[in-house]
């Protein structure tokens, strides 16, 4: 079948040109239906409601071919596929009017399409939400790319944030569009297929719209009730940072030992997993998060621990300051030649502090080349590209 742009458009209404867009994302994994479920309960519910819109709403359903087939992926995972590399394929492939033959790629360059559309037009601040479920059974969370903006966003849910699971993975969806401007939040709704993960997705759509300043919260009937049936289903907001993620292959023979929730508790040295070499245990003590309980994947786990707010209000002073542009006098930490977000560290020389002062400033992806640690940081930590501080509106132009 032939897809188009208009296919992953579940709902697209305008009020205000000049207010905030948000813009939602259901099921880019096509075995995690209720992301897109919920989206179309909620564009049923606005068809009938005289609402006043101060901005944009989007809806989209994320990877169609694959939700079709209720399998994670057909060819490739759709939520790695946003590196540089494969969109200069696809951009290139879309300049040559070639069409992609791996489905996934397909997928890409109409989300692609959709989102330059988007960002291209934006006339203030630009929120994207990436509504995800998970195959163990579990509270459900946020996902937070480490930028004040986003923690800002984040905290207004009553929901767990968890840092640093993006900047562990390459090639997603939000950390792409991060990078782009937009503020972005991903949510684990629950186990898949669950009535409870729809009617999380739905709860936090509403909220969203509230949050993200484009519906009074007057508008929404109920509103109070779907804040109060996600606290309950969230349990204490609490805040963790992701410390390990056991990163699998096909040929791993990984699986996961039975019995694991998301957040259990677990400890350093317990056997978790079963691979091909044997046992596969926990790197330190934390958290369990989304142990995989499913044939496809390349996460097999992540382990996290919990982050007092103090932590989060000594990065926030930090990073206002503007420190994050003096870490290079640190000795053995120079600054990247043409990557202005990112830093080399030689850790020979640099094992005098931890790598925790990186994190308070942002600096959370890490990547090794030769024999030297970069790290990176996400662009437009504390100022959106969409509003210029004049107040006369944006002037954001895409690369």
């Amino acid at each position: 079948m032939n897809h188009g742009v208009a296919d992953h458009t579940i709902l697209r209404r305008c009020g205000d040109e000049t207010g905030p867009t948000l813009v939602v994302v259901g099921s880019i994994h096509g075995n995690e239906p209720s992301g897109a479920r919920a989206l179309r309960r909620i564009a049923s519910s606005l068809a009938t409601m005289e609402i006043g819109l101060l901005g944009r709403v989007v809806f989209l359903e994320g990877n169609i071919r694959a939700l079709k087939g209720n399998v994670r992926f057909i060819d490739s995972d759709l939520n790695r596929s946003w590196t540089k590399e494969n969109l200069a394929m696809i951009v290139s492939t879309i300049g040559s009017n070639g069409t992609p033959a791996r489905a996934e790629d397909a997928e890409l360059s109409e989300l692609l399409a959709v989102f330059n559309e988007i960002l291209g037009t934006a006339r203030n601040e630009v929120f994207v939400l990436d509504l995800h479920t998970t195959s163990a059974q579990g509270l459900p969370f946020a996902t937070v790319g480490d930028t004040l903006r986003n923690r800002h966003f984040a905290q207004m849910f009553p929901v767990t944030m968890i840092l640093g699971i993006e900047e562990e993975l390459e090639g997603t969806m939000l950390e792409y569009l991060n990078n782009k401007g937009a503020v972005t939040l991903g949510f684990e709704g629950g186990q898949h297929d669950s009535g409870e993960a729809i009617a999380n997705h739905e709860a936090l759509i509403w909220l969203a719209m509230v949050n993200a300043g484009i519906v009074a919260a007057k508008d929404i009937p109920d509103l109070e009730t779907h804040r109060h049936n996600l606290k309950m289903a969230s349990g204490r907001a609490r805040i963790f940072e992701i410390r390990h993620r056991e990163a699998i292959a096909d040929d791993d023979e990984f699986v996961m030992n039975p019995g694991f929730n998301n957040f259990d508790a677990v400890r350093r040295g317990q056997p978790l997993a079963q691979n091909r070499r044997g046992p596969v245990r926990s790197v330190e003590s934390g958290v369990i998060m989304m142990p995989l309980y499913q044939k496809k994947g390349d996460d097999g786990f992540f382990i996290g621990r919990e982050v007092a707010p103090f932590w989060l209000r000594l990065s926030e002073i930090l990073r206002r300051l503007g420190l994050a542009r003096w870490l290079f006098i640190l000795p053995g930490v120079k600054r990247h030649p043409t990557d202005g977000e990112s830093l080399i560290v030689n850790t020979a020389v640099a094992r005098l502090f931890p790598l925790q002062i990186f994190h308070l400033l942002g600096f959370r992806k890490r990547v090794w080349e030769k024999n030297s640690l970069v790290v990176s940081r996400r662009k437009h930590d504390t100022e959106s590209p969409f509003v210029r501080r004049d107040g006369l509106g944006p002037a954001h132009q895409l690369d």
